[in-house]
């Protein structure tokens, strides 16, 4: 079946290739223009907001009853508010109402204030229960009461920094004298912290990436400027990156953690291809003009150089691109918002990448070909080498390899049949950041003023309610249930719910329950309460995070199927289009599922049971973020899809010029293993330098991308492809009759010619 593939059919890129040459500076300036007004726009260097203005953060969301309950309960909410803990005073002081009254007074000329409440302001103080849910250990004698300051509803979570200059501005004219201290907290302020660690987490990773990133990419080309090429790549992707999550930001609500994990993801994708690209327009001018010196190229050998690498290397980077993109348009599949965003985000990421990479490295290339030095390094391409030994060996007890490999990533995997998920709120930020040590404090002082663990909403007769509320009391982990508040009848502009009555009254219960909202009690208390049966002439419906957390998860399963399967199959096309075999797709697609369980078992076992957690710096949460398997599975299929082709397409390359199987498995190993392992080097670096961060979803999202590319570049690519590949012999290239000739019709081929490519 040897040279059975489809001839290429190259005048796209062929022509891509001659225009960026001609006409590179006219795409170096426009990329510079572009990439500048990118990150003044993002960064909010500019007249409108900027990108990390516009980012929200809250509980992972997904259709089901939870999210009925949170849009009932909220439809009539006041605006954000900010509690101040106030410590160090009398609460037995007639003259402390004084002074809480003229903060109010004071903090009520706020830009931004709707209204201040104290429990000493009360009516009935100091008799009123109601009024002692706000003192702490509801004892006025403890000398602590909190202040909530009510923001107007148009007042932004960013804006709430400049009401607080204000309200400090009060304490310290009001109240400062009559006690010792207030700390300030609030969803606000919360959501505001997260974004300014994720921010400064995004600067910490690139900060770590792309230095060492350089380094690596000097000793791999042997030079400054071969190495930097991929390098200004990445930056123009990562502001092409911010400045496409800010456009995202007005469509949709763009949570926090989205935009480390796109931006990474464009960050690692452009120097990825950046490599490939450079590395084969090096091998090119080496086969273009052999023995000339960089200062003596000509303009047609340039052009011919340029033209080569994206003919071969381009259709591989273009391949590569759409199956990423394609493994990360399966989360717009699913229905959580978080999910579509990321899913979105990511790819609108990779086409950038892809745009860098084809036009913006190509211009740099042909700009920069005569000042590249002596082409040694990755350019230099030998048929004998380590990666050659290496598959050698392979191939020579490729049983025995392929046992052992498949052994070790079962093991790997092992643990991820243990996962658990959760939904952390301030346990995102690094143990003693301010808000979470706030909040960790309110909780502790103030247990009736946080929110309950499990919040039900009800529709029934009261005295149906009353005997649910009792039923629920007595569910195992259930400390106590709230009285039953009032909210009216359903509000008009929240669709209404199946069962729902629109003129019946609604009532919300308050459940408390052991270990906190998201602790194994609060989960079995969900389950128990959803099975319960309702009221007799009525409904109900179970909110709350772990309620939340539930109907995602519930959600996820009900879309994976088709997730996996337009994955899978749109893979399996490409790679068929490109191989022109049925065997080479399904057999990546099966190594790659393995690969990836190895890397989420490598997460769960570092992250859920604590090990590494000093090294890391992280408390363990005894679980995993709950997007982060959905997040391990979409973005390193793609990223192990890259080798795969990276490496394949070498190995189909060889085929068509006639190489034995073994031997086009052998060299293909070799002509690719540099490049495979320096990009994979690479993208190490650039997750390791995001897991360096202090926000815990983006350290696991790094971790685990790190854990997938090590894997796949180790154990997958370099020992299972190659032995498998061996196992397989001429059944690696087989397909039916009629895909072979639907191949030759429509497939596609790096083909090159025979000059030791």
């Amino acid at each position: 079946m040897a040279g059975a593939h489809r001839p290429p059919r190259r005048p796209l890129l062929a022509a891509l290739g001659r225009s960026t040459v001609r006409h590179r500076w006219w795409y170096l300036v426009t990329w510079s223009v572009l990439v500048v007004a990118a990150f003044v726009t993002a960064l909010g260097l500019g007249p409108g907001p900027g990108l990390f203005d516009r980012l929200t953060s809250g509980a992972i969301e997904a259709p089901g009853d939870a999210l009925v309950v949170q849009d009932v309960t909220s439809a009539d909410a006041d605006g954000p508010a900010l509690i101040g803990s106030v410590t160090g005073a009398d609460l037995q002081d007639p003259e402390l109402v004084g002074a809480v009254a003229a903060f109010a007074e004071d903090a009520g000329e706020v830009d931004g204030v709707a209204g201040v409440e104290a429990p000493v302001l009360h009516p009935r103080w100091p008799a009123a229960p109601e009024a002692l849910v706000a003192v702490r250990d509801q004892d006025p004698a403890g000398g602590a009461f909190l202040l909530t300051v009510e923001l107007e509803p148009e007042v932004t979570f960013p804006q709430a920094r400049d009401v607080l200059v204000g309200l400090e501005t009060a304490y310290a004219g009001s109240l400062a004298e009559r006690t010792e201290a207030v700390d300030w907290g609030g969803v606000p302020l919360l959501v505001d912290d997260i974004t300014d660690q994720i921010q400064v987490d995004l600067q910490r990773g690139e900060g770590i990436a792309l230095p060492i990133s350089l380094v690596i990419m000097v000793v791999v080309f042997g030079g400054v400027l071969a190495a930097l090429m991929p390098i200004l790549g990445a930056v123009a992707s990562i502001g092409g990156g911010l400045a496409i999550l800010l456009g995202f930001s007005y469509l949709i609500d763009l949570d926090a953690t989205v935009v480390n994990i796109v931006t990474v993801m464009g960050l690692a994708l452009c120097i990825d291809y950046g490599l490939l690209l450079v590395s084969r327009f090096r091998e090119e001018l080496d086969a273009v003009a052999p023995g000339v010196r960089h200062r003596d190229l000509s303009a047609e050998q340039v052009e011919a150089a340029v033209v080569g690498a994206l003919t071969t290397a381009g259709r591989t980077v273009l391949f590569s691109g759409l199956i990423v993109g394609i493994a990360l348009s399966g989360l717009v599949l699913f229905e959580a918002p978080i999910m579509r965003a990321i899913g979105a985000a990511g790819v609108a990421v990779v086409v950038v990448a892809l745009l860098v990479a084809l036009t913006l490295v190509p211009a740099l290339a042909a700009t920069w070909a005569r000042r590249l030095g002596h082409r040694r390094g990755a350019g230099a391409v030998t048929d004998d080498g380590v990666f050659s030994r290496l598959a050698w060996a392979v191939q020579r007890r490729p049983v025995v390899t392929v046992v052992a490999s498949t052994a070790v990533l079962l093991a790997l995997a092992w643990p991820a049949l243990g996962l658990r998920l959760t939904s952390s709120g301030t346990d995102l930020l690094p143990p003693g950041a301010d808000q979470r040590v706030f909040f960790e404090q309110l909780e502790e002082d103030y247990p009736l003023v946080a929110a309950p663990d499990v919040v039900v909403l009800a529709q029934a007769p009261d005295d149906e309610v009353e005997a649910w509320a009792e039923t629920a009391a007595a569910v195992d982990g259930v400390l106590s249930v709230d009285p039953p508040q009032d909210l009216g009848t359903w509000p008009e502009d929240v669709p209404l719910a199946a069962g729902a009555d629109a003129d019946a009254p609604l009532v919300r219960l308050g459940v408390r329950v052991e270990e906190g909202p998201l602790g194994e009690p609060a989960r079995e208390v969900v389950d128990a309460l959803r099975a319960a049966p309702p009221p007799a002439d009525g409904e109900v419906w179970v909110g709350g995070q772990a309620a939340s957390l539930a109907d995602f998860v519930d959600s996820v399963w009900d879309r994976a199927g088709w997730a996996a399967g337009w994955i899978a199959g749109a893979t399996v096309v490409l790679l068929f289009l490109l191989s022109g075999s049925v065997v080479i797709p399904l057999k990546a697609v099966v190594l790659n599922v393995i690969s990836l369980g190895a890397s989420l078992g490598l997460t769960v076992l570092v992250f859920q049971h604590g090990n590494l957690e000093g090294l890391l710096g992280f408390e363990s949460v005894g679980a995993l973020e709950s997007v982060i398997p959905l997040l391990v599975l979409a973005f390193g299929f793609g990223l192990s899809m890259d080798y795969e082709v990276f490496l394949l397409s070498r190995v189909i390359e060889l085929h068509e010029q006639g190489q034995d199987d073994d031997t086009a498995v052998r060299l293909g190993v070799q002509r690719s293993g540099r490049i495979i392992t320096s990009a994979a080097l690479i993208m190490i670096v650039v997750f390791a330098g995001f897991a360096a961060g202090h926000m815990l979803a983006i350290k696991q999202t790094g971790f685990a991308l790190a854990a997938a590319v090590l894997v796949d570049a180790t154990l997958v690519r370099m020992l299972l492809v190659p032995a498998t590949m061996t196992l397989l012999g001429r059944w690696n290239w087989w397909a039916p009759g009629w895909l072979r000739r639907v191949h030759a019709r429509v497939g596609v081929s790096e083909r090159a010619p025979a000059r030791g490519v």
